[in-house]
């Protein structure tokens, strides 16, 4: 039980008015008084706070059944009152660390009815972390006390990669597969056969299938010509190479550069899933880490997330060779061989360079970076201080290095990106969309 904001105040007026008192029925009347007025409010203070417990709300916490890390995952309390409306206050002991929108929520649950209370948690790391009770706090229906207990809620919840980006990323794919995807077959761009259709205005003349449109003609007098709508070819492979070495241990934006990455490398291989390829993933430092091979399907995906979720950055130096070596050796086929790493110049990323190089012709390597965007504001703040002009232009240096060691790669055939890592999935996934219409796996 604890007393309320109305009881000291009350407490406080009894003791300024004693004084007065005094001047009429003296000063032993008035202590005497003033002792009794207190006695009084403390014991309406004690039966306040019994009361409530007899109509204390109950209380039940909805989580998400996997967070997703960098995310604003929303946490639902629901309230149910008893007999009379009921003042409360919470306080959810979420694990530390967790960003949270309020730490303490304060409501009014009218009588015999259930409330929805909501907040959000941002987990900044992967893994399992312990979530413990809730502590409430309501008021006594005279104002005085607050009657303070634990709700028993204790429970250990799993962090996981960013599975709302990867939801929202299924919602955009299957709404272009409806629209944009069959806009592209009607261009003809693609090298598998979809179906045959009637000639429409606009269309190419030189994806009119002359043979069917004679035996169609054949049968059917006025019979209009049958174009050929192709598609982009499927079940073609796509192999992810995620570095999880020392430039993948920094802090960007809050979460490690390795996080982005393998937020990244999700949704590039959920595009490729939903696009009909096979997607192979492999995690790497001085050796390969964890390779899954090339598969399709749903259940392809699952499988990526389960094995890939655990996975921390390491302070070790990574070797590109050897995880490019390991991908010739398991993949003979032709791939798109996607390495998500960093890089800070030309001569440091010698080895990135003689890697990705080493892929060409026979595969198609795309290198992708994650730039921390806190780079690139410094590099385009003005400023007249000395020390921020010496920190601009470091930031422009770091750049413009960057800038040299992608052109060495686009030289040798190297495919190239370059993003703030808040920002490279939805680039990548455009990026590799924009391969696969044209033909370029």
């Amino acid at each position: 039980m604890v007393p309320a904001k109305r009881v000291y105040l009350l407490l406080v007026l009894g003791i300024a008015i004693a004084p007065i008192l005094s001047l009429f029925m003296g000063m032993a009347i008035s202590i005497a008084v003033t002792l009794l007025f207190d006695a009084i409010i403390l014991g309406l203070m004690i039966v306040d706070g019994l009361r409530v417990r007899r109509d204390r709300v109950e209380i039940t916490r909805e989580l998400p059944p996997r967070l997703s890390i960098g995310r604003d995952n929303p946490v639902v309390l629901k309230v149910k009152s008893g007999q009379a409306n009921a003042v409360i206050q919470i306080r959810d002991y979420y694990p530390t660390g967790f960003g949270v929108s309020a730490e303490e929520i304060c409501a009014t649950v009218l009588a015999n009815s259930t409330q929805e209370l909501n907040y959000t948690v941002n987990p900044t790391q992967r893994g399992a972390f312990p979530w413990g009770n809730i502590q409430v706090r309501q008021l006594g229906v005279w104002g005085l006390a607050w009657d303070d207990w634990l709700v028993k809620q204790s429970l250990e919840v799993k962090v996981y990669p960013d599975l709302l980006g990867l939801r929202s990323l299924t919602i955009r794919l299957t709404i272009q597969s409806s629209g944009s995807i069959r806009k592209l077959r009607q261009m003809g761009i693609g090298t598998e056969f979809a179906e045959l259709r009637n000639y429409r205005t606009g269309d190419d003349l030189r994806f009119i299938d002359w043979k069917a449109t004679a035996r169609r003609v054949g049968t059917y007098r006025n019979a209009s010509p049958l174009v050929r709508v192709l598609e982009p070819e499927q079940e073609q492979t796509l192999i992810i190479l995620l570095d999880r070495g020392r430039l993948m241990t920094a802090q960007v934006q809050g979460l490690q550069r390795f996080d982005w990455g393998l937020n990244t490398a999700l949704s590039l291989a959920l595009a490729g899933l939903h696009r009909g390829d096979r997607v192979g993933v492999g995690v790497f430092d001085r050796q390969m880490h964890t390779w899954v091979p090339p598969e399709r399907g749903q259940n392809h995906l699952n499988q990526l997330i389960d094995r890939l979720t655990p996975i921390q950055p390491v302070l070790l130096e990574s070797d590109y060779l050897s995880a490019v070596t390991t991908v010739v050796q398991r993949q003979t086929r032709r791939a798109l061989v996607v390495v998500i790493t960093d890089l800070v110049d030309a001569i440091a990323s010698t080895e990135l360079l003689a890697a990705l190089t080493k892929l060409a012709p026979r595969y198609l390597p795309f290198c992708v970076t994650l730039r921390d965007p806190q780079v690139d504001y410094l590099a385009s703040t003005a400023t007249t201080d000395i020390t921020n002009a010496y920190i601009r232009a470091v930031a422009l240096d770091l750049l413009a290095q960057r800038q040299v060691a992608f052109a060495k790669l686009k030289q040798k055939g190297v495919l190239v990106l370059d993003a703030p890592a808040n920002q490279i999935a939805d680039q990548l996934v455009d990026r590799y969309l924009q391969l696969k219409a044209r033909n370029q796996l």
